[in-house]
């Protein structure tokens, strides 16, 4: 019989998908966003979380893949627990704020050409319009509220 400290017992546990993604906003207070060439939607930068990674490091990685800056300075917004649907497993989504990106910054952005079409800054309720459903409750959620509030939890994108 396995006891709780052996990782046998812990490989029998379940286990949630998971996905980061990063808010950065320019120095006018609006939202980069990413179109996406594989989604009929624009998102931000981020993605799926891979074994033996944290949410934090997978964000890391994804913002230098998908627009090429080098960020580690993230911090936690939120987190939201999905359900599973027929179309999908239950998951987690991190959502972390970056530095705000000077005009320096922007400049160095390189994107990924199979993931990324283009990037733009908007304010962030136009910004919402042109996101995905499940990632725009999340992001509304967190950008009506004061960044410096501390990170939040949210069920299905609900607070």
């Amino acid at each position: 019989m396995s006891s709780f400290q052996d990782k046998d017992f812990h490989q029998t546990l379940p286990t949630k998908r998971m996905a980061a993604g990063c808010l950065f906003f320019n120095e006018k207070g609006e939202l980069l966003i990413l179109d996406l060439t594989y989604k009929p939607w624009w998102g931000i930068p981020g993605g799926i979380v891979e074994k033996h990674e944290s949410p934090k490091a997978a964000c890391v990685r994804e913002i230098e893949e998908e627009i090429g800056l080098v960020c580690h300075d993230l911090h936690l917004l939120c987190v939201d627990y999905l359900p599973e649907t027929d179309a999908r497993t239950e998951s987690l989504q991190f959502v972390f704020l970056g530095p705000v990106l000077t005009q320096a910054d922007i400049d160095q952005i390189r994107l990924q050409p199979d993931e990324i079409g283009a990037y733009q800054f908007l304010p962030p309720q136009a910004a919402l319009s042109l996101l995905g459903n499940y990632l725009r409750r999340r992001v509304q959620q967190v950008v009506e509220r004061p960044m410096n509030s501390g990170a939040i939890y949210l069920e299905d994108g609900q607070y």
